[in-house]
């Protein structure tokens, strides 16, 4: 097919070969399969911001780190260079997510590198060779349904303890090859410390695996690993082998405010009587 011009500077610097086609067009990115020597791999092409559809792009992007001042000073005025810079900043977080879930154990494409908004990296294939589908193009026994369940929960785990939520998981974002899931599209991964929306975050992206799954398996959507992880993750006890349940109580426990505010009036009124009594004694003398 005919190279794209976003593609170009990758075969002109011998980085790809040849583009073989496109495997699909998103909302953040357009995807192919290239040649990269006797290797095909898969190439992402990410969209201008004035193409992406993807939504709430600030509150994805809270708590990233920008290492040059400059940049971070130009990117919170919103300046052509500024916005330049947070373009960069959406397209690099992917690679940089990726080679740390990659270190971390994750099931995620190897990345190789990401060079004038095109991501180069590894293309995931099933037992046959072929192009892995979507999760949510596999119907799943019950039987398989709870064993991937399972691995995309150590997963998510491993995600956590690597400081990285995907944002955006749903059966859409998961690729089936020949060992189970393989988790994709990570542009808007977030902090999990820094960002202020990192919990909810966390919890819709287990919800909806939980739900996928459940579909298969109903027992399923009796768990409540979401609530259980990230609880073990705000004490400091998560680890990428913590055993887990799927169970999880809440503090049914409720503060008796009127009574909180009966102990402060109390204590109030114990001080200025201890002022009055004061004042009075200095008085007498």
């Amino acid at each position: 097919m005919k190279i794209p011009n976003r593609i170009q500077p990758l075969v002109d610097d011998g980085l790809i070969d040849d583009v073989v086609r496109r495997l699909k067009s998103g909302k953040e990115a357009d995807v192919y399969t290239v040649l990269c020597g006797e290797d095909i791999r898969c190439a992402k092409v990410y969209k201008e911001a004035t193409q992406r559809s993807f939504k709430q792009a600030v509150q994805y992007q809270e708590g990233r780190k920008v290492r040059n001042s400059r940049n971070a000073r130009a990117m919170q005025k919103g300046t052509k260079f500024g916005r330049k810079q947070q373009e960069e900043s959406w397209q690099t977080a992917e690679v940089d997510a990726l080679f740390r879930l990659a270190n971390a154990g994750v099931r995620v494409p190897q990345p190789y590198i990401c060079l004038d908004g095109v991501l180069l990296m590894e293309l995931i294939t099933d037992a046959d060779g072929v192009v892995a589908p979507r999760l949510s193009d596999v119907i799943l026994t019950e039987e398989e349904a709870v064993a991937d369940f399972g691995t995309m929960i150590r997963n998510i785990v491993r995600m956590l303890c690597a400081g990285i939520v995907h944002g955006d998981l749903s059966e859409f974002n998961v690729l089936m090859d020949a060992d189970g899931p393989v988790i994709i599209d990570l542009p808007q991964a977030v902090d999990a410390a820094a960002n202020n929306h990192a919990e909810s975050m966390f919890e819709r992206d287990v919800n909806n695996m939980t739900e996928y799954y459940g579909q298969f398996a109903p027992q399923l959507l009796a768990t409540r690993y979401a609530k259980e992880i990230w609880a073990l993750y705000e004490d400091g006890k998560l680890t990428p082998e913590s055993p887990l349940t799927g169970l999880f109580a809440e503090d049914t426990h409720k503060a008796d405010v009127n009574s909180l505010l009966d102990e402060i009036i109390a204590a109030e009124d114990e001080y200025y009587d201890r002022q009055r009594a004061m004042k009075e004694r200095d008085l007498d003398h």
